[in-house]
């Protein structure tokens, strides 16, 4: 896989406030990125016009993140993809390690980062922990920790499903087995959890995973659930 290209892939609705610095963040990787792709589920901000002053390609359609990932990687060129959610922050050097992750491995594997919330709440590195543990036990990572994946493995386990919520847990459960944590650490914004709180937001959405993995419609789940 050596000299891999990387198309992003970043799901937005209403992001205006938060995707000019995920923006700003790749810039470092422009050797590395063949493409990026914002997949918009219908802005009312300006979330469109800086995506296109960055030059990213652009596609519309309805709300809801599984559906809007899944349309961008069917527009995405053959490869790698870095599915990306508009509010993550990437350090410096990010690009030499996912090059590496391309590089140094079969397109049999797909990668995830290492969660970071931005606040100095005690409570973020606690949840921060519980994030890392459920990775290494239940090899279940988040759509906000990114997911590296060759377009060929990601055809092989039938695509991104077009849900509403969940989409990022249908993928690692297919991909078990198939996960690797890079040495990546991706940061997140924490604005939800400060305003639901930490305890209650970690809770609430822990209670969705489980109702979900039980039987619970994706759908149904969607309507209780705010960003």
């Amino acid at each position: 896989m050596k000299g891999a290209r990387v198309a992003i892939i970043i799901p937005t609705l209403n992001a205006a406030a938060h995707l000019p610095a995920l923006l700003q963040d790749l810039e470092a990787g422009q050797t590395l990125i063949v493409a990026i792709i914002v997949s918009d589920g219908g802005s009312t901000d300006t979330t469109i016009e800086i995506a296109a002053a960055a030059g990213a390609i652009i596609i519309t359609g309805p709300p809801g993140r599984g559906g809007q990932l899944r349309r961008a990687a069917v527009a995405a060129p053959p490869g790698w993809l870095w599915l990306l959610h508009a509010d993550s922050r990437l350090p410096s050097g990010w690009a030499s390690v996912v090059e590496a992750c391309c590089s140094s491995t079969s397109s049999n594997i797909a990668w995830y980062g290492k969660l970071r919330f931005n606040s100095r709440n005690p409570c973020a590195r606690l949840l921060e922990a519980g994030v890392a543990l459920r990775c290494a036990l239940a090899r279940l990572p988040y759509g906000d920790q990114g997911l590296l994946i060759h377009r060929a493995l990601l055809d092989e386990i039938g695509g991104i499903p077009d849900l509403p919520l969940m989409e990022d847990v249908v993928l690692a459960t297919r991909l078990r087995g198939r996960l690797r944590r890079m040495s990546l650490v991706i940061t997140t914004n924490a604005a939800a959890y400060e305003r639901d709180g930490w305890g209650r937001r970690a809770v609430l959405n822990l209670w969705r995973l489980m109702r979900f993995l039980f039987g619970s419609n994706a759908a149904k789940l969607a309507k209780g659930y705010r960003r």
